[in-house]
């Protein structure tokens, strides 16, 4: 049997469990959106019945049981469900556009911007809306409220099934990444070809999977060029012990996203505090802004009214004001919106540091006479606008910049980056705390102390400003580094001419 018909059958093989486990993308989101109205149903059941509820002692032991299951067996349900939508989403509706000519760059690049203010309303309905029901009406019917929505917004995208454009089933992303890497360790005692046409690559496009488009070879991470190297020096491969050029430089292009996504999660580290602590310091300021009476838990709605407003702006004015003197489709590079977004996290966190230096000085001074909330919108707002730029760009940016059959992997990479993120939150607190009760007088850390007022949360504050500013360096370097692939296609076009 001929190596193609053997890689024939390989491929059909992968296609076909590809094919039974996934149900390309518009199938996968059902899967996963199935999923998440499940996890709210669950949830909503056990919200709405006082046997499914445990009893009320204050304390984390009272959740045992089949309650305990019940609950944490919804939450990694819905929890599993909204990944899978939010990582599938965005890049099944910009597969409806033809990236090949310049409308189609722009109708992407506005795309992700109408994604970001779709979700931002639907935030803003969550903040307000749902908040309202849950502090006057109860929490099993703010929770049937999410069910709902979720579930007419699942019927909505079915009933457009027919209109959709799909990309055509290729080979799991996780697959073709492990076969590269083990080909190369398999490969490794190989020499690499002076000439880099000598690695293997599929010639005749006729022999090519049709949903993968061709790469050419680049220079960087060489020794992943040895999962290319051909055994014998013929023209054809060996199953399982080499692999195409292009699948050796899609795993490449993941590698250079990687310092990006990583240059990222301490902005959403900073994110993460803001929906945290911020949200304490609103308990205890005076939430009367006006006439208007805003609950502690509706406080991210004063980010998101910041988005909702300048995301058109943006849209219609920032970007064909930035278009005509770049040239770029998106006003500025997908890179250069992320590092914006990091300046004015950096921004963010200063203001946050002095808000809280006033509102301590207020609290101990004049106890019954708190500062507004609305004190916290410069902070929100700055990290908001912050948010637009960065998410936004971040997803414009894997989707563009990754392979054809791994976008849908790929704009997944923000929404892995944000829960880097959270969790690095998590442990920053701790360490925090560790470090300086070491060093504090009453050994206090910064954070520990039971009243919010005899904390050192400014300083927190300033810290992940530093630390923010430290990674914005870090990011200069890697954005600096990294290289479009328009550019390597510039490059491999010029060094043939």
């Amino acid at each position: 049997m001929s190596y193609n018909e053997t890689e024939t059958r390989r491929r059909g093989g992968f296609k076909a469990c590809t094919f039974i486990f996934v149900l390309g993308a518009l199938e996968n989101i059902g899967f996963v959106a199935n999923m998440s109205t499940m996890g709210l149903l669950m949830v909503t059941i056990q919200a709405n019945s006082k046997k499914l509820q445990p009893d009320s002692c204050n304390k984390p032991s009272c959740i045992k049981g089949g309650e305990a299951v019940m609950f944490y067996t919804s939450l990694c349900v819905l929890a599993l469900g909204c990944g899978g939508v939010k990582g599938s989403v965005a890049a099944l509706g910009a597969d409806q556009f033809d990236r090949k000519d310049l409308k189609g760059a722009k109708a992407v690049a506005s795309y992700f911007n109408y994604f970001q203010f779709s979700t931002t309303v639907g935030s803003l309905i969550g903040v307000t809306l749902v908040v309202w029901i849950a502090l006057n009406k109860g929490w099993h019917w703010a929770f049937f409220t999410g069910l709902a929505a979720a579930f007419i917004g699942f019927i909505v995208l079915a009933l457009g099934k027919n209109f959709y454009l799909f990309q055509l089933l290729a080979d799991s992303p996780i697959i073709r990444i492990s076969q590269v890497i083990l080909a190369a360790v398999h490969n490794r005692h190989l020499e690499l070809p002076e000439n880099s046409d000598e690695l293997y690559e599929i010639i005749d496009d006729k022999e090519r999977d049709t949903s993968e488009d061709k790469l050419l070879h680049t220079n960087q991470f060489r020794f992943l060029d040895k999962a290319a190297v051909l055994w014998d020096g013929t023209s054809t491969g060996r199953p399982g012990r080499v692999c195409t050029v292009t699948q050796v430089e899609e795993v490449k292009i993941l590698i250079r996203m990687l310092p990006i996504i990583a240059s990222t999660i301490i902005m959403n580290t900073c994110l993460a505090q803001l929906q945290t602590f911020s949200v304490l310091q609103g308990y205890f300021m005076e939430p009367h802004l006006a006439t208007l009476n805003i609950p502690t838990p509706s406080i991210p709605v004063i980010p998101l009214l910041f988005m909702a407003v300048l995301l058109p702006l943006y849209e219609f004015f920032f970007i064909p004001f930035a278009r005509k003197i770049t040239g770029h489709p998106s006003g500025i590079t997908q890179l250069q919106r992320v590092g914006i977004g990091l300046v004015l996290s950096i921004a963010s966190m200063g203001i946050a540091g002095v808000v809280e230096v006033k509102r301590r000085d207020q609290a101990l001074k004049h106890p019954h006479e708190p500062i507004s909330l609305f004190w916290l919108s410069f902070q929100y707002g700055v990290f908001g606008v912050a948010d637009m730029f960065a998410m936004v760009g971040l997803m414009e940016f894997f989707y563009k910049e990754a392979p054809s059959g791994m976008r849908s992997l790929a704009t997944s990479f923000a929404l892995l980056s944000l829960s880097f993120g959270y969790f690095l939150s998590t442990a920053f607190v701790n360490i925090v705390n560790a470090v300086t009760e070491k060093f504090a007088a009453n050994k206090q850390g910064w954070l520990q102390a039971p009243d919010l007022d005899h904390n050192k949360l400014d300083y927190f504050y300033w810290f992940l400003g530093i630390l923010s500013g430290l990674n914005f360096v870090n990011y200069l370097f890697w954005a600096s580094w990294y290289k479009y692939r328009s550019d390597h296609d510039k490059d491999s076009a010029q060094n043939l001419g």
